[in-house]
């Protein structure tokens, strides 16, 4: 085992003034590196892939989804909203434009995201690449995967282990990611090296991920999307609206207002709870004395039946001559139609005419409020995110360790996540450049 600390001072000069370990080459390490580096640090970033910044090629679909001009800790979730709001604040996404400019990358916003103007995650990596190696206080170490981590008391050293080999530096910054498509090297790791120095983990769960439901009738309408309004009651956090398209799959249901709700769901099913979804597929019809349609917020709890009253009215005419397949055409997708009437108890090829008033206002009612029972989620591994993480009040205000002095924190590896729509890069973004500013401050 040999110890590499006098070796880095050689190969950096004797003039050098602080080294600093990266653990993690990925948005936030990357990141990290560069500002060190900029702020006078030495900085050896530690990569366990061959490649850094592996990850970042798939965010946004491979538009690369940066950011977001609408930012607020309201955007993410935490147990430390109040910490994550001044972090935020500090580097905004004006700051996070200001910083890939100066590098080279061209911005632009479509419906408030931030994207490259080449909508290509691999520019966003390139610019990002190239910094690395043209600053000149930076060495990247890539297939290089830390496994131990602790801290010299007696000669105030951050030591860390790659196989058999030992480093020392005078601070270290812990991005390692979480455990999130560890298919990217986000393999969870971090959390137990955050343990070693003696941080408590907030349980980690997958997060913008898809729902598996317990109704044996997905497969029936799976490939089928509308535009959707979800409903999550729970007693702790209250009721939790998501609007957007909604994918229904043959196991449960996917989309953006799936993944929103996602990590929430997870922690209720980590209780051991039922968690039951209601979902409103004609979102924002209101009713109107003269039958308009008007979007506005939909109500899950006492407007399915006014609604089906209206319609039934208004489909009189169509009734008397029409198959109840007939009589329903055009109000949803025919498949989700289809289903929603056998769900009521009526068969399609029967007559209209003749068909169970009760039933016909249930298929309305369905249209309104389908409720899904949710029995857990896919894994990891299909996961953007995870929520969960070392809690924000186990640091500092500049992202240092209260459990090791020394060692900073930034990226997934925190009890941060972030909803879609560039949240989570913004994350990786703020954090990463607060955490190599300061932990190049001092001497």
């Amino acid at each position: 085992m040999i110890e590499m600390d006098a070796c880095l001072r050689r190969a950096w000069g004797v003039r050098m003034k602080r080294t600093i370990g990266v653990v993690g080459g990925g948005a936030a390490g990357m990141t990290a590196a560069i500002l060190a580096a900029r702020n006078g640090a030495y900085v050896t970033l530690l990569e366990g892939n061959d490649r850094v910044g592996k990850k970042i090629l798939s965010t946004g679909n491979g538009k690369c989804n940066l950011g977001n001009m609408d930012l607020g800790p309201e955007r993410y979730g935490t147990c430390s909203p109040g910490r994550l709001k001044a972090w935020l604040e500090q580097f905004d996404t004006q700051a996070a434009i200001e910083f890939f400019r100066a590098m080279g990358l061209l911005t632009k916003q479509k419906n408030g995201g931030l994207y490259p103007v080449s909508e290509q995650a691999s520019s966003v990596l390139d610019v990002l690449r190239f910094e690395l190696e043209r600053e000149e206080r930076i060495r990247v170490r890539t297939g290089c995967k830390v496994d131990r981590i602790r801290r010299d008391e007696g000669r105030n050293r951050i030591r860390v282990w790659s196989g058999g080999e030992l480093l020392a530096f005078d601070r270290v910054i812990l991005a390692c990611g979480g455990r999130a498509a560890p298919k990217t090297g986000s393999d969870g790791s971090g959390y137990r090296l955050a343990e070693m120095l003696g941080h408590s983990i907030v349980p980690v769960v997958p997060a913008l991920v898809q729902l598996k439901c317990r109704e044996d009738w997905f497969k029936s309408v799976a490939g089928v999307r509308a535009d959707a309004e979800i409903l999550l009651e729970d007693q702790k956090m209250g009721s939790i609206r998501e609007r957007g398209e909604l994918q229904l799959v043959d196991y449960g249901i996917s989309g953006i207002p799936v993944f929103q709700l996602s990590g929430r769901v997870n922690y209720i099913l980590r209780e051991k709870k039922e968690v039951t979804l209601k979902i409103d597929f004609l979102p924002g019809f209101e009713d109107e004395p003269k039958g308009a349609v008007e979007m506005s917020r939909p109500d899950f709890e006492g407007r399915t039946g006014e609604f089906a009253e209206r319609l039934v009215r208004e489909r009189m005419p169509v009734e008397a001559c029409a198959t109840v397949e007939e009589y329903f055409n055009g109000v949803l997708h025919k498949k989700l139609m289809t289903l929603l009437i056998k769900l009521a108890g009526l068969r399609p090829s029967e007559p209209a005419s003749g068909a169970d008033p009760v039933k016909i206002r249930r298929v309305y009612e369905l249209c309104r409020c389908l409720e899904v029972h949710v029995t857990g989620s896919n894994s990891f591994e299909h996961a953007q995110v995870c929520a969960g993480g070392v809690p924000l009040d186990e640091l500092t205000e500049n992202l240092e360790s209260i459990k090791a002095p020394g060692v900073f924190f930034a990226g997934e590896l925190l009890d941060v996540d972030g909803r879609c729509g560039g949240y989570n890069l913004q994350w990786a973004w703020c954090s990463g450049y607060l955490a190599g500013v300061f932990a190049a401050e001092g001497e």
